[in-house]
């Protein structure tokens, strides 16, 4: 027997064809709550909640076995009576309908939704049709029409909200197809009759732009709004703001002009040479005959240094005017030693900023991104350079552009397993080219002189023109040299370099030889510009500036900035972001090994100096409520900064920079360098925790509780457990973060330290708090507050007060809670402390709740979210939002809480918290709505 259970509209059953009937309303009402959880146990209590509630009647049990009988008959009419059910069958506590999801159509048609937006995901859009297409036959009217009970109602809306879903990815892949005049309609009707669902709208305006009506866009985007402000006193997502931005500058015909096309490439190389098949076959793909579209994706590939980003800035160039709407060029640090690749948010900012997206207006999450990348690329001509890809991930989610753009990647790795990719291989130069490229380097003549030598010297290069070019750079410099005395020194250095692969041993040793031409030139810049080229292999840093430089080089900001721009002109070295500078992979390698062991220790002194000096500044400036460690001493005053903005905006820049710097510091040998090291690690403690950097919070503690170990030094132990303690408890580890605490107070009172003493029984409290051990939390929080108050340490006593308010709320003593915390709150409005004042906001809103004040809840709750984004704080974000979302469900207002539920699902899988997402998506589940959907 073929059975299908059908809820999609009226509620029937079908068994090979023929439509079975169900019953009366409550009883379908029972197969919808058993066809809901398919092939799982639904107990009795759960059947009498479902259909009647709070206010069951007396025989509501023996009402559920009436029911349930009835299914069976309906459902196995040819059963006899001592056969056992095979298809809705008896179970412990309750019953279980044996049917797979396939033959449950919301079931069937959530599966399907789920593979369309995957298929999304992946950038197949003609598969999210098909899928979506399909899951949308299922429907045959209002879902479970007629049928009673709270549950059926809050199914209902979960599968009409499902069902907008569908609607909504169908026009969104419609829109992006470029197929927009198909789904207008249809999105009109929608959004009229849904005018609280933003994406909706958003939608309908992507759609009438595609249309090219722009006007009617910007009149949708009023009617939101005013809906939006009039019904919730709410201003428009950011979906509505950037299809409005994009609508603002789109050409309607009046009045709004277009920015200035992008003009992104790099420079073209003057001593380019060859290449000619290359560039016959790169220009047929990217400026094809009778007005085709360029080929959508081309990848340059190949062995580092065999000059894959040279022939694509070159080939760039050739075919610029086939793209008048600009290039766009990215490096994507694919390969770049002990640096990290540019992250896909990275990469999407740089892009989206490129096409002038505002900042603001740039999404976190990477599939907003991806759709208002691609929404702003729609009916432009448009060529996108991606430079030195690490491999096809990195680079995937910018490959679907509409046609027209060209997306030209560079990578070592291979990509011709991409959709729509057409790769060049490239090879190193041959003899006839890599001469005519020495030719425009060096005089012809001194070429000639010495055939031989001259091809040897390309041997020695392996023909990559990263090699030949350092080479001619040095020829042309030393001109008393003839081409066997450049081959003579190439020679002697290659057994330095025996274990390395062919392709890097020519370009070290043409590196090596290239120093050489800067230290024996006798000019004071090339001596100094050499030295900085050892210099910088000391640090394993991404990128520096000219001011971290300088502490290098012990010298002025000018002259460090002096010595980087020769190394640039050497080709040594390469420009970044304004004022920031990084060495090429191969060179940042050849650089490591060139200053003796003896010399490395003053210069890195310095320059992590500076790091810490600078980091704890920072960090004191940007947010001064907070006890910043001052140990180790730092013997300099670091950088100076004006504002705590300023402040902020350097440690944000700095991050990846600093957070290196400490790493590698930590566990270099030497003691006063892994002091260093600490200190900036230290001075990154409350910028990463506001941040919300686990990883690198686990991570660098780890390090500095080694290091602290070694050194011998427990002022840095209990200082490093204390870091760690806290990553650990975000993380959810909180057994181990416990630990970590407990040597924290143990060191703090070997120490002495009463400060730290009374920190450690707050985090001993937190932690307990978290694993429900409440009186020890009660107990230690108690603690903390009696210290800080001998001490004098407001912050520490209003952290005591907000642990207490979270152990009382847990408690279930809510009055007692608010006491704790509105004191709290009255401390942190005195000392000007947001993100006290934030995080008492929650937790008092917490109790308000739990007190049955709702709508005072939601009125702190709106003020305290405010609170928490302007003290930068995503733990007091994220948990905001989420009761934010309860206060609003708890208030009837389903529509708000939802948008508070997926927002703080959006910010929980940026935060990369497992806890607060598994937070915001059971807040979701209580709202019927798809889990996840932000």
């Amino acid at each position: 027997m073929s059975l299908t259970i059908r809820v999609l509209g009226s509620v029937v059953a079908e068994s090979d064809g023929e439509e079975i009937d169900l019953g009366p309303a409550r009883q379908q009402a029972t197969m919808v709550m058993l066809a809901a959880q398919a092939g799982h146990v639904v107990t009795m209590s759960q059947l009498i909640d479902g259909l009647w509630g709070d206010t069951p009647p007396a025989s509501a049990r023996q009402s559920v076995y009436t029911y349930i009988l009835g299914l069976r008959r309906a459902l196995e009419p040819d059963r006899g009576s001592r056969e056992s059910p095979r298809v809705l069958v008896g179970a412990t506590r309750g019953y279980r309908l044996h049917l797979d999801e396939r033959q449950v159509d919301s079931l069937n048609f959530a599966e399907q939704l789920a593979a369309a937006r995957q298929a999304e995901q992946d950038g197949d859009l003609d598969l999210t049709l098909r899928t979506i297409h399909e899951a949308l036959t299922l429907w045959r009217g209002p879902a479970l029409s007629g049928v009673p009970g709270p549950f059926a109602e809050a199914e209902r809306a979960r599968l009409e909200e499902l069902r907008l879903t569908a609607a909504e990815t169908r026009a969104d892949a419609l829109v992006r197809l470029g197929r927009s005049q198909e789904v207008l309609a249809e999105l009109q009707d929608l959004a009229r009759h849904h005018p609280i669902r933003e994406r909706l709208s958003e939608l309908l305006m992507l759609a009438l732009l595609g249309c090219d009506r722009q006007a009617e866009a910007l009149k949708v985007f009023e009617e939101a709004r005013r809906f939006l402000v009039e019904e919730f006193g709410a201003d428009p997502g950011d979906g509505l703001r950037r299809a409005h931005h994009l609508a603002l500058h789109a050409r309607d015909g009046r009045e709004v002009q277009d920015p200035a096309p992008p003009r992104q490439l790099p420079r073209d190389l003057m001593a380019f040479v060859g290449r000619a098949s290359e560039l016959i076959r790169l220009k047929s793909l990217l400026d094809p005959r009778d007005d085709e579209h360029p080929h959508p994706v081309v990848a340059i590939s190949g062995p580092p240094g065999v000059g894959k980003s040279a022939l694509a800035v070159r080939i760039a160039h050739e075919v610029k005017d086939r793209f008048p709407n600009g290039q766009l060029y990215v490096n994507l640090r694919g390969a770049t030693p002990n640096v990290a690749r540019l992250s896909i948010h990275e990469i999407f900012s740089r892009l989206l900023r490129g096409i002038g997206t505002p900042d603001d207006a740039i999404p976190m999450e990477a599939d907003e991104a991806a759709a208002l990348w691609r929404s702003g690329l729609h009916g432009k001509r448009l060529l996108v350079l991606l430079d030195d890809a690490a491999d096809l991930a990195q680079v995937r989610p910018f490959l679907s552009a509409p046609l027209g753009v060209a997306v030209l990647v560079t990578s070592r790795e291979s990509l011709t397993v991409c959709d729509d990719c057409t790769q060049l291989r490239l090879c190193p130069l041959s003899e006839s080219e890599s001469t005519a490229m020495l030719a425009k380097l060096v005089d012809v003549g001194r070429l000639s002189t010495d055939l031989d030598q001259t091809a040897r010297l390309i041997h020695l290069c392996d023909g990559l023109p990263l090699a030949l070019r350092i080479a001619g750079a040095r020829l042309a410099d030393r001109p008393d040299w003839s081409v066997g005395t450049l081959t003579a020194k190439l020679g002697d250095e290659r057994g330095r370099l025996h274990q390395l692969e062919v392709g890097e041993l020519a370009v070290r040793s043409s590196l090596a030889a290239s120093l050489g031409a800067l230290k024996g030139s006798g000019r004071p810049v090339d001596s100094g510009a050499a030295y900085m080229l050892a210099l910088l292999g000391l640090l394993h840093v991404p990128e520096i500036t000219a001011e971290a430089a300088a502490q290098l080089l012990d010298s002025a900001p000018m002259e460090a900035e002096r010595a980087l721009e020769r190394l640039c002109d050497a080709h040594l070295l390469e420009h970044g972001e304004p004022g920031r500078y990084h060495l090429h992979d191969l060179v940042r390698l050849f650089a490591a090994e060139l200053l003796p062991a003896d010399d490395r220790i003053a210069p890195l002194t310095r320059v992590l100096t500076y790091y810490a000096a600078s980091a704890r500044a920072a960090a004191q400036i940007s947010d001064p409520r907070r006890v910043h460690s001052a140990y180790p001493e730092v013997p300099a005053a670091g950088r100076r900064f004006e504002s705590p903005e300023e402040a902020y905006d350097w440690l944000r820049a700095e991050e990846t920079t600093l957070l290196a710097a400490a790493s590698q510091a930590v566990t270099d040998p030497d003691d006063e360098v892994a002091r260093m090291g600490v200190t900036v690690g230290l001075a990154l403690w409350w910028y990463q925790q506001k941040a919300f950097r686990v990883a690198d919070m686990i991570s660098l503690g780890a390090r500095l509780v080694s290091a602290g170990e070694r050194l011998g030094d427990e002022r840095i132990e209990m200082e490093a457990h204390a870091h760690i303690a806290v990553g650990l408890h975000f993380k959810g580890d909180v057994a181990e973060a416990l630990r970590h605490s407990e040597r924290h107070l143990q060191l703090a009172r070997q120490l002495r330290d009463p400060f730290n003493v009374q920190r450690s029984h707050g985090n001993l409290a937190t932690a307990q708090w978290k694993l429900g051990e409440f009186h020890d939390a009660l107990h230690n929080a108690l603690a903390q507050r009696k210290i800080a108050r001998e001490i004098s340490s407001e912050v520490g006593e209003r952290y005591a007060l907000l642990t207490l308010g979270r152990v009382y709320n847990s408690l279930d003593r809510p009055h007692d809670a608010l006491a704790a915390l509105e004191e709290a709150a009255a401390m942190s409005e005195r000392a000007g402390d947001g993100m006290h004042l934030a995080v008492s906001g929650t937790l008092r809103g917490e109790a308000l709740l739990h007190l049955g004040e709702t709508a005072r809840a939601r009125d702190l709750l709106v003020r305290t979210l405010e609170w928490s984004r302007a003290s930068r704080l995503k733990t007091a974000e994220v948990t905001c939002l989420v009761r934010l979302a309860q206060a609003h469900r708890l208030l009837g207002r389903s529509s708000e809480a939802r948008r508070y539920a997926a927002d703080a699902v959006s910010l929980a899988q940026r935060m990369g918290s497992a806890e607060w997402l598994e937070h915001a998506t059971e807040e979701q589940r209580a709202l019927g709505a798809p889990s996840g959907s932000g």
